[in-house]
């Protein structure tokens, strides 16, 4: 009888050893590779960050708002390691200069062909038990935003086009078409 093989667990530094230009996330000590975003994602992360900088700004916001790539080591171990699309950050000490140590308060993710069961299943979940406040599935697909407010244990869901309030900031929505 043939013994099963062990997976390999990866840490942080397996992440920091891949070769230049090759960007991976790492949860609980698996590797999952990531391919280059299209223009459209792009595009959506620019409005999306640029609409948030701007309510940040215009109302003395204490968060801040990092797009990706950013590092952002979600548990006090070495075997998680996210590149969300957007972190908003209110706990500025969590911030280094490697990145955000702990849970963002607020994470969004655009979707792409490739990257669907992740952000659908495994973050979700991952983002959930880790303390995130706030996560914003975008779909550009669809064309929908699904919003899990983990706090109030909530999930609505909006098309492109709708006003979506965002629940770590009372009055702000964001619109997006």
């Amino acid at each position: 009888m043939e013994a099963l093989r062990k997976e390999e667990i990866c840490t942080v530094e397996d992440i920091y050893t891949l070769p230049e230009g090759e960007r991976a996330e790492l949860i609980d000590g698996r590797i999952y590779y990531m391919a280059p975003p299209s223009t459209r994602h792009q595009r959506i992360l620019n409005y999306i960050s640029t609409e948030i900088n701007l309510y940040i700004r215009n109302n003395n916001g204490a968060y801040e708002v990092f797009p990706a790539p950013f590092a952002v080591f979600l548990d006090k171990d070495d075997k998680n390691y996210v590149e969300p699309d957007i972190s908003v950050i209110c706990d500025k000490d969590k911030i280094t200069e490697k990145g955000c140590y702990g849970a963002p308060d607020w994470i969004i993710e655009i979707v792409s062909p490739s990257s669907k069961s992740m952000d659908y299943f495994t973050k979700l979940f991952k983002y959930q038990i880790s303390g995130v406040r706030e996560y914003w599935i975008v779909d550009p697909i669809k064309n929908q935003i699904l919003v899990y407010g983990y706090e109030q244990k909530t999930m609505e869901q909006y098309s492109f086009g709708d006003d979506v309030p965002v629940g770590i900031y009372k009055g702000f929505s964001v619109e997006l078409q």
